[in-house]
């Protein structure tokens, strides 16, 4: 395998709105341990490159140089095809949940068929929001000590990238095939979540206002949790296209005039 090749059969970890230069300095040391040297940041808040984060990361510069910088979420992650959300915290989100060692001999069988995939880290103080974790499909969570459960960025980082080459150097993984189409891509789905939110709201889905913002991501959560072809993303666009084509000539075809009187 070429080194090119060996670069896209790992997956993408990604730090959503890390705080502290230092700290992505010290991730990019635990990912370039396991060979891992995929990085996409999402808003630092410090901004980018980062002078700390180049003195941390000692050796590890090539890595932070071949970082990818990215205004948003679904941006970071619009090319994968299966995106795993790392949090300590008990959510209130439908998902599968993996430990770190499961999720990555997943993400391992995944690569193998050809898929594309990446794992969120969120910022050090409070971790990732459920809005960014409503666009995942699984959640990684790890088995600490529940009085004192908080992980540090790198320390978590570490850990996955520690199972990602246990999984990828101890044991062979197995290879789910997908005959007649390919698994829909993040950007592919954000879109298709877009389209049907825009629609319910004219139709008044979202209601009442103070539910609004709960309702519409319970609803991204929905499409995140499936498991989609990109065959799947366009037979559920056309039947959201062809609703409101028949409830925009429902509303324009002149009703049928009844003979029958009111009744009082």
């Amino acid at each position: 395998m070429t080194a090119p090749e060996a670069t896209l059969r790992q997956p993408a970890f990604v730090l959503v709105r890390p705080q502290m230069g230092e700290n992505i300095g010290a991730a990019a040391r635990a990912m370039l341990n396991f060979g891992l040297d995929r990085m996409r940041l999402v808003s630092p808040r410090d901004g980018w490159p980062n002078p700390a984060a180049v003195a941390m990361a000692s050796g590890a510069g090539r890595l932070l140089d071949a970082a990818t910088l990215h205004d948003d979420l679904p941006g970071a992650v619009a090319d994968c095809h299966y995106v795993y959300a790392t949090t300590a915290r008990a959510r209130d989100l439908t998902k599968p949940v993996f430990t770190p060692e499961s999720a990555m001999a997943d993400a391992s069988a995944r690569m193998a068929a050809g898929q594309r995939v990446a794992v969120l880290f969120g910022p050090e103080r409070a971790g990732l929001e459920n809005d960014d974790i409503s666009r995942s499909n699984a959640i990684v969570t790890v088995p600490v000590n529940p009085d004192f459960p908080s992980l540090n960025l790198a320390q978590c980082v570490l850990l996955t990238g520690y199972e990602w080459r246990r999984a990828t150097h101890d044991a062979p993984g197995h290879v789910t095939e997908l005959a007649g189409t390919d698994w829909a891509t993040g950007a592919e789905v954000e879109i298709l979540a877009k389209h049907y939110e825009e629609r319910l709201d004219d139709a008044g889905f979202f209601f009442p206002e103070v539910k609004a913002a709960h309702m519409r991501r319970n609803l991204r959560n929905l499409w995140s949790r499936m498991p989609l072809t990109r065959a799947d993303v366009q037979i559920l666009h056309g039947v959201m296209r062809q609703m409101v084509r028949w409830k925009t000539r429902s509303d324009a075809a002149p009703q049928p005039v009844s003979d029958t009187p009111p009744q009082p």
